[in-house]
């Protein structure tokens, strides 16, 4: 204990472990290189390209960038981070004051009381009598930190601001991507409902032509039954469908800080939103920068690495100086006729016996610390598993699309073909519909597949980071 004491008397030395930023990871890409060559007008990836702050206008839509700032606007969740941050604000002001600057306090009493003389040394005769005697005094108080406790504890309060901030970004970035997420979900689904329902309509009128045939001896029974089956297997995906998109719906509503029957606004089309041709990725080793929840991991690290310094601290002297000066009367009516009374001293406090509690909160700390020193660092790899896996969606999202639209100018040109082999006595509207059906379905590939690709772009975006450093006051809600 000698050393510390020593430090801590000769050079104001604070007690516990200093708090080393880690540094940042060593690594110049995100993912392993693909086996394959990008598909054709694959989306680019711009590696070290900044990342904006209101990332979603990269999609061009106006109405989506409405949704977004209503969202940031009136979000119940942001505000509830906003008020956390506050909070952790106004204590760490809290402890600024409890334990940098002195306690000023004013003491008014008064008191009744008989004295003995002779219990003084005093002979008297006759006992005085009792008396009542008022005070007004200014007491002062201040704990020297020689040991730096207190530099520790507003340390941890500092790193609690910061975690709150980082938290409050987190929750901004996450609510930016979930209301984009959900209105790409929405239009998706609105759309693979419609052509659902057109697939359905078809699919029916080729089972009225069949049972028309099958009277006539042209169809058998089972190649009706079969279209039968054909079309209750496409109706009954229909209540799924619509289940899915009211659950959008309301999650949206939720989103914008409003209840599901006050959604009023028109569901987005896909065709409103352009996907962005290139897309920023940053650079990988300042992604320990940029992610909040990243950040509010190391702020957390750097709380307990605090503690463990206030833990440290409560184990040595505790140095108090006191002061008090003002009146002392037998009656009110005299203390305003000067000062005649005052003190001053220096208290000191050494643990000497708590049971072992000092040393086991110490320790407690320390293992507090590896904690968070541990969670700070499977952050990190969550962190980077999550961009890893958003780059692999948004490439293999590309190829997807790709497939699932060469099948859909397939079947679309089928159909044109079908239609005029239909018109000239070719084949049967049987297998007209049969061509219509086919291209209803690679339709509804081609629109899923599409979404995904909008919806998995604004999950990378949130993954690496979602720009928030390069918000502006503008930008703010």
């Amino acid at each position: 204990m000698a050393a510390p004491v020593l430090c801590a008397l000769l050079a104001g030395c604070a007690v516990g472990p200093d708090f080393e930023r880690p540094a940042a990871p060593r690594v110049d890409a995100y993912t392993a290189p693909r086996a394959s060559a990008p598909a054709a007008g694959a989306q680019h990836l711009q590696a070290g390209a900044d990342i904006p702050a209101q990332w979603w206008q990269l999609f061009r839509s106006e109405a989506l960038d409405q949704l977004v700032r209503q969202a940031l606007q009136a979000s119940p969740t942001l505000e509830q981070a906003r008020a956390r941050l506050r909070q952790a604000s106004e204590d760490l002001n809290a402890e600024t004051g409890g334990r940098m600057l002195p306690k000023v306090d004013g003491n008014l009493s008064a008191t009744r009381q008989k004295v003995d003389p002779a219990a003084f040394g005093v002979p008297v005769a006759e006992q005085p009598p009792p008396f009542t005697l008022y005070n007004a005094s200014i007491d002062v108080s201040y704990t020297l930190d020689v040991f730096g406790g207190n530099r520790r504890a507003l340390e941890g309060s500092s790193a609690q601001v910061d975690y709150q901030a980082h938290e409050l970004q987190a929750a901004r970035m996450a609510l930016a991507a979930n209301v984009v997420t959900a209105a790409i979900r929405q239009a998706d689904l609105n759309e693979r409902l419609a052509d659902t329902r057109a697939l359905l309509a078809a699919q029916e009128r080729q089972q009225d032509i069949m049972r028309q045939r099958q009277q006539a001896g042209g169809v058998s029974e089972a190649d009706l039954r079969n279209q039968e089956l054909l079309v209750a297997q496409t109706r009954a995906t229909l209540p799924p469908l619509e289940y899915q998109l009211a659950q959008a719906t309301h999650q949206l509503a939720a989103y914008l800080g409003l209840a599901p029957a006050e959604l009023r606004s028109a569901p987005l089309q896909l065709a409103d939103l352009t996907l962005p041709a290139d897309v920023p990725t940053g650079v990988p080793s300042a992604l320990t920068r940029q992610r909040p929840d990243i950040l509010a991991a190391e702020a957390l690290w750097r709380q307990a690495s605090a503690n463990v310094g206030v833990a440290v601290a409560n184990q040595y002297p505790q140095f108090t100086l006191t002061a008090s000066f003002g009146s002392q009367r037998t009656r009110v009516g005299d203390l305003s006729n000067g000062l005649n009374v005052w003190s001053l001293g220096l208290g000191l406090v050494q643990p000497l016996f708590h049971g072992g509690e000092l040393r086991a909160r110490t320790r407690s700390a320390e293992a507090a610390y590896d904690a968070a020193a541990a969670g700070y660092r499977q952050t990190v790899l969550e962190g980077f598993r999550q961009v890893a896996d958003a780059l692999r969606a948004v490439q293999t999202d590309g190829d997807a699309y790709q497939a699932s639209d060469e099948a859909w100018r397939r079947a679309d040109e089928a159909e044109r073909i079908a239609q005029g082999r239909y018109q000239a006595g070719g084949i049967s509207h049987l297998s007209l519909l049969d061509s219509q059906r086919q291209l209803l379905q690679t339709r509804i590939a081609r629109t899923a597949a599409d979404a995904a690709r909008h919806a998995d772009t604004a999950a990378l975006l949130q993954a690496l980071g979602g720009g928030w450093w390069n918000e502006t006051p503008a930008d703010a809600p």
